[in-house]
């Protein structure tokens, strides 16, 4: 098992101890990682604490389109949503 297979595996089966809304929570098969530059940490955190609202007026999918695109991140659709 490689290691983002362990960080998704633990943490699966840990939020689905955190209550019943999360026993239905899994990970899709793939993933992207992304660093945060240290100076930003604060814009990332607030960005977290309003993405419900934020994700009202833009889907998560489009989002990530968007970011995706804007840093010239090759993709294939096929690839990115279970």
């Amino acid at each position: 098992m490689d290691l983002i297979e362990k960080v998704k595996s633990h943490s699966s089966k840990w939020i689905k101890t955190k209550g019943h809304e999360f026993s239905n929570f899994y990970w899709q098969r793939g993933y992207g990682g992304f660093s945060v530059n240290p100076m930003q940490v604060d814009v990332v955190e607030n960005y977290i604490m309003n993405q419900e609202s934020h994700h009202r007026k833009r889907s998560f999918q489009d989002e990530y389109r968007m970011f995706l695109k804007e840093n010239d991140i090759d993709y294939d659709e096929r690839y990115v949503w279970d």
